[in-house]
């Protein structure tokens, strides 16, 4: 599939690239070269393929998630690290 400068150039502009025209020429090719390459994918038979989404066998080890107090002499030690605090709370900055 080949790509005019125009649509090379529209999709640099989308990723907010400034390229040269040598650039454009350069990344055209490459580009145009992958999507020739999608194409070739899709005429792959995947009928019986199942989706794959792990393949290396890991599985996500959850545990529950469960309060438990601090002893009070930690809970000092880590209080009295802050620079600012209120009350039994570490004042931060806002965070917008």
């Amino acid at each position: 599939m080949q790509l005019s400068k125009q649509e090379i150039q529209h999709i640099a502009d989308l990723a907010r690239l400034e390229l040269t025209d040598e650039e454009l020429e350069k990344y055209g090719s490459q580009l145009s070269g992958i999507l020739d390459y999608i194409d070739e994918l899709k005429e792959v038979d995947t009928a019986n393929v199942n989706p794959t989404a792990q393949v290396t066998g890991l599985q996500n080890v959850m545990r529950a998630d469960e309060v438990s107090a601090w002893p009070q002499d930690e809970t000092e030690a880590a209080l009295g690290q802050a620079p600012e605090r209120e009350g039994r709370h570490i004042k931060v900055k806002r965070i917008l």
